[in-house]
């Protein structure tokens, strides 16, 4: 059962990251403009961590086999409107459809682990090995991806995913229970609809604003996500059956971890999207060349996700959550400090750190956010979860992604128009001397955003160091 519940993660997670390789090769074959590059890669991500709320909601109030396997069959039916994409429209509403699938799929995976694995010190292994799956996945994304574009194109990256539909759900059928909760009472569509609006409001705000500087229309949408946010909030305490328990963040380790879950996917996420094209444009790998030399951050990730199940036999959690995030700031520090331009050692030492930190941290931190919540309530904590995870991917992508194009751009102040845009339609120019500083800004814009994403997850390490008391363990959460 659990082979089944990793095999359906890993498909989702491989398609938060396994765009990033291919996107030179959609980029030929699309022509897709700056904007409509970054809501290609991020769209994904912030319209799945919308939607986890809603439907960890349904599946507790209908059933979270039903809705595994309908988000299963969902994903499927997305990945070949994405894979047949004509236009850069095409494939972005190919990749919202994948989103709404995956987030029907997601916090199914961590609610039923929640309901099969009764045992604390069992059901801590299982989301050891969930989270292994969660990690590596995103982390090999850029390595299936690239021997797939090279082989086969873009759309493969696409067509992988239905022979691996295909097994989880007959799988699926067969093996998992299905569990629901016949006390709900019906679901809150006024509140999911205040969360769905809220999150992306709240998301694309920000992304507008570090795309953009400070402006009207950003910080309108922003403090609209921000409202609606909190009139979700407020209805939900109202509530005798809420969508979400909101009191649940009144438990400063359960508040921990869904912070410590964003920080690290929003490093991790921007790590990956930046330093896969750093690899293909700067250096000139190929998709695979440049997909194997990303297989560090993947390993590393596995390694940690796997030793935080013992690790947290032995310390606390603060020390647990803490050391991971403290890994990741030690690996920005390296690509900071790191002279340029920036060789490949470096980079896999920042691999390594950010897989490393990013497996320990998310561990534990999947670890308390479901070992703190009665059975019937696991689809709330999954949820909380598995938003902290999406979002962060694609805020890490969107925000840091958008600071790295603002500082490009900057540096290439005086180039023609379309290399300020980025450095794959400055390679399109095949102009030698464009090129030759499109590389230099790229490498150094990238050392500026390390900097920035050391501020970032620093900020969030002593964020969570104070908010978990320090004698809490992994069984205190039970």
């Amino acid at each position: 059962m659990l082979s089944v519940l990793c095999l359906s993660l890993l498909m989702v997670a491989l398609d938060a990251t396994i765009l990033n390789v291919a996107l030179p090769s959609l980029i030929a074959d699309l022509d897709p403009d700056a904007l409509q590059q970054l809501w290609i890669i991020d769209v994904y991500g912030l319209i799945l961590g919308g939607l986890l709320v809603t439907s960890a909601g349904v599946g507790d109030r209908y059933g979270r086999k039903l809705l595994f396997l309908s988000g299963v069959a969902l994903f499927g039916a997305a990945s070949v409107v994405a894979a047949t994409s004509e236009s850069s429209a095409q494939l972005i509403a190919g990749r919202v459809l994948l989103a709404i699938g995956g987030a029907m799929v997601m916090p199914s995976t961590l609610s039923l682990i929640r309901n099969i694995f009764h045992d604390p010190r069992e059901r801590t292994l299982a989301i050891g090995v969930w989270a292994a799956v969660a990690g590596a996945g995103a982390a090999i994304g850029p390595l299936v991806g690239g021997v797939l574009v090279e082989e086969y194109g873009w759309a493969a990256a696409f067509w992988v995913n239905i022979p691996v539909v295909v097994l989880t759900f007959a799988a699926g059928v067969w093996l998992l229970p299905e569990f629901k909760d016949l006390g709900h009472e019906r679901l809150d569509w006024l509140g999911a609809l205040l969360s769905v609006a809220g999150i992306i409001a709240l998301a694309w705000g920000i992304k507008h604003l570090a795309k953009s500087g400070v402006d009207a229309p950003g910080l309108l949408v922003l403090l609209a996500g921000l409202g609606l946010l909190a009139l979700f909030a407020r209805r939900q305490l109202s509530l005798p059956d809420p969508l979400l328990d909101v009191r649940l963040f009144l438990s400063r380790p359960f508040t921990a971890a869904a912070v410590g879950t964003l920080m690290a996917m929003m490093a991790i996420g921007a790590a990956l999207f930046l330093l896969s094209l750093w690899l293909q444009y700067v250096h000139g790998y190929s998709p695979s060349q440049a997909g194997l030399r990303t297989l560090p951050a993947a390993l590393a990730a596995l390694a940690g996700s796997l030793t935080a199940p013992w690790v947290m036999r032995h310390v606390s959690v603060r020390a647990a959550m803490t050391t991971g995030l403290a890994c990741m700031v030690a690996g920005f520090l390296v690509l900071a400090l790191s002279p340029e331009p920036t060789t490949y050692p470096y980079v896999a030492v920042v691999f390594v750190a950010l897989g490393l930190g990013d497996g320990l941290a998310i561990t534990t931190a999947a670890a308390v956010l479901v070992s703190a919540v009665p059975a019937e309530r696991a689809g709330q904590a999954g949820a909380v979860s598995e938003t902290s995870y999406e979002l962060g991917v694609g805020l890490g992508v969107a925000l840091l992604g958008s600071i790295h194009a603002a500082v490009y751009a900057s540096d290439m102040a005086g180039r023609p128009s379309a290399a300020r845009e980025s450095i794959g339609q400055a390679a399109e120019l095949n102009d030698p001397a464009v090129l030759a500083a499109a590389r230099t800004a790229f490498d150094s814009a990238l050392t500026t955003t390390a900097w920035v994403s050391v501020g970032f997850v620093a900020a969030g390490t002593v964020l969570v160091a104070w908010l978990v008391p320090k004698d809490f363990t992994a069984t205190s959460a039970h």
